[in-house]
């Protein structure tokens, strides 16, 4: 059974957050109610495009995989469905560099494990946005959470479902992993 789309998106040969970018460029040209399918190679993208779907009010339809390419199926919601909701508890690189050795914080890394193995903070724990929903209760509601990522983008997402968790304190750091500045950890050390 072929699926009918209005817009088709190639994204492949990108990784996140180029894939999310390229949709909202996308979805803005688009009329209520019609169907983007983005094509993505991209493993993360079906977790992210799943979060921000949800986070700016549209419609996440599905996925099919073909031969290696991911087709996503985003159905664009009408103007009164779509508000992009943000975590209204931000902080930047500094203010969680003086805090991330305190024993009531927790740094949680949300970018995908590869990414993490690579370049990330000592004290961060990798738990990707696509198992946050399964692995959040693994997380002490007690302390203070800082959630990072790349950008921001997929940190705010998993800020946003920490706070819908009951999660007290939980901040969003921006702009993240690709302007950190302080000691971080790697595979290659």
């Amino acid at each position: 059974m072929d699926v009918k789309t209005d817009v088709t998106l190639d994204a492949k040969g990108t990784a996140c957050p180029m894939p999310i970018v390229k949709t909202k460029k996308s979805m803005k040209g688009m009329e209520s109610g019609q169907v983007l399918e983005v094509q993505a190679t991209d493993k993360g993208s079906t977790a992210d495009l799943q979060a921000w779907t949800k986070s700016a009010g549209h419609q996440y339809l599905g996925t099919i995989e073909e031969d290696g390419v991911l087709k996503h199926y985003v159905r664009k919601a009408n103007d009164d469905e779509t508000r992009e909701k943000k975590h209204p508890d931000v902080v930047d690189n500094e203010e969680l560099n003086a805090v991330r050795s305190n024993s009531e914080s927790i740094i949680v890394d949300v970018r995908e494990a590869a990414e993490y193995a690579f370049h990330h903070i000592p004290e961060a724990v990798s738990i990707p946005l696509g198992e946050i929903d399964d692995r959040g209760d693994e997380l002490d509601q007690s302390k203070t959470v800082y959630v990072v990522c790349r950008t921001g983008s997929r940190s705010d997402l998993a800020a946003q479902k920490l706070a819908a968790k009951g999660f007290p304190a939980v901040y969003n750091v921006v702009p993240g992993m690709s302007a950190w500045n302080g000691e971080t950890k790697s595979l290659n050390q």
